[in-house]
C-alpha cells in the first residue's frame, strides 16, 4: 500500500536502519562537549538521545516542507537560528523529504561543534524500494561523497564515514542480504567544524530560561503547541 513520505520512516525496514545508525553514531556523540543540541529529523518518532549527553536539546521534525517541533517554519527558508548556536547538530535523514540547505547547517554550527549526519545511500537497493513503498514522492538523497566535499569547502572537518543496515529493505527474518559494513542501505558521517570547541566551566547557579528560546534568530516563534 502506498505511503507518505514522512509515514516510510515508521515502516519496520526504516526503524531497523534508523536503530542501526544510532548504534553507529552513540559513541561519537559520548565525546561530544557544550551545552546544545539540535535533533532535526525526517521520522516522527525520533527523540533526543538519552543520556542526552548535552544539557539543552532543540527538537524538530521535518513534514510536507514544514519544520515542526519545539519551533515551526518552513523548511525552504533559512534555519530560525542565530549563528554558532549549536555545539552538536543530529540530522537524521533530514535531506530527503526537503531539499535543505547544509550551508545553513553549517552556519549554526559553533566552531569546535560535532555535525552527524545520517541518511539513504541513492546507489543502494533501498532507493527504488523507497521510490516503490511513497508513490511518487521525490527523493532528495545525495550521498555522503558529495555532503563530504561541501563539508570540506566550508572548512568543516569530515572525520568518518560509515555505512550501515541491510543491503536490502527486507524482514528480518529474510535469510541472506544481512547488514553489511559497505553496502548498507544508509550512512552515518561525522565531521567537526574548525576552530575551538566549547570548554564547559564552572559558574554560579542561576535561574534557568527556557532552552528552545536561546539562539533563535530575530523574529523567530517558539512552537505553541500544547
Amino acid at each position: 500500500m502506498p505511503q507518505r513520505a514522512q509515514d516510510i520512516y515508521a515502516s519496520a525496514p526504516m526503524s531497523g536502519l534508523l536503530a542501526d545508525e544510532t548504534v553507529a553514531y552513540m559513541p561519537d556523540l559520548r565525546r561530544c562537549t557544550g551545552s546544545r543540541a539540535l535533533l532535526l529529523s525526517a521520522a516522527p518518532q525520533d527523540e533526543a538521545p538519552n543520556p542526552p549527553y548535552l544539557s539543552h536539546w532543540v527538537t524538530l521534525r521535518l513534514a510536507e516542507g514544514r519544520i515542526e517541533g519545539d519551533i515551526r517554519a518552513s523548511a525552504s527558508e533559512p534555519l530560525p537560528f542565530s549563528d554558532r548556536t549549536f555545539d552538536l547538530i543530529l540530522l537524521r535523514h533530514a535531506f530527503e523529504p526537503a531539499p535543505l540547505s547544509i550551508d545553513e547547517v553549517v552556519r549554526i554550527l559553533a566552531p569546535g561543534g560535532m555535525l552527524v549526519l545520517t541518511g539513504l545511500n541513492p546507489l543502494s537497493g533501498w532507493t527504488p524500494w523507497w521510490q516503490w513503498q511513497t508513490r511518487g514522492s521525490h527523493l532528495h538523497a545525495q550521498s555522503p561523497f558529495h555532503f563530504s566535499a561541501r563539508l570540506r569547502r566550508a572548512d568543516v572537518q569530515v572525520e568518518r564515514v560509515q555505512r550501515v543496515g541491510r543491503i536490502l529493505p527486507l524482514p528480518s527474518a529474510e535469510p541472506g542480504w544481512a547488514s553489511s559494513s559497505w553496502l548498507g542501505g544508509g550512512y552515518v558521517l561525522v565531521a567537526r567544524k574548525t576552530g575551538p570547541m566549547s570548554i564547559p566551566t564552572r559558574l554560579r547557579p542561576k535561574p534557568v530560561t527556557a532552552p528552545v528560546g536561546a539562539g533563535l534568530a530575530p523574529g523567530a516563534r517558539r512552537s505553541s503547541v500544547s
